[in-house]
């Protein structure tokens, strides 16, 4: 059984993986007649406007749930790292994407496909990382703060597009 799933899980990747770069190399084509740098620029300069919004949010929902965690002196250390494990990096700009396209133009198909496959294990080992940082910091409070956090945690369907709050 263990087996099938895997062949299906790897199936679905590669399928989706295909899929994904024919859209992007579809949305290279798709450039405005002023060239790339222009529109890079624009984007970047969204993107971490963007960015800036959401470290806002993301740092008063976390000032808002320390507050209602009402934390001991004793979990000030482990609230710190787990602060710090919520902070995802600043996502790709356009330019890191159009550099990455370039790039796998020049590789083939099994080196697209394993490059991408690097790609996801990367992304997975982070969000383990964070998993166990997240959990050592749950450990660490006393079953009514544990309460607290699983309700603050609980995905907003609306704002959070399904995402918990504090793993994106």
């Amino acid at each position: 059984m263990q087996l099938n799933t895997t062949l299906f899980t790897k199936r679905a990747l590669i399928a989706g993986l295909l899929a994904g770069s024919g859209i992007l190399a579809a949305s290279s084509f798709a450039m405005t007649a002023g060239g790339p740098e222009g529109k890079i620029g624009c984007e970047a300069r969204h993107a971490q406007h963007v960015h800036a919004k959401w470290e806002e949010r993301h740092a008063e929902h976390l000032s808002e749930l320390k507050a209602k965690l009402d934390l001991k002196p004793e979990q000030e250390a482990a609230w710190s790292a787990f602060a710090s494990a919520s902070q995802p990096g600043m996502r790709s700009t356009a330019r890191d994407r159009q550099a990455m396209l370039e790039e796998l133009d020049q590789l083939n198909t099994p080196q697209r496909l394993d490059r991408t496959l690097a790609q996801a294990d990367a992304r997975r080992a982070r969000l383990a990382g964070r998993a166990e940082v997240i959990k050592a910091f749950y450990a660490q409070l006393t079953a009514e703060q544990q309460g607290v956090f699983d309700a603050e945690s609980i995905p907003n369907r609306r704002r959070d597009h399904g995402r918990p709050r504090f793993e994106s």
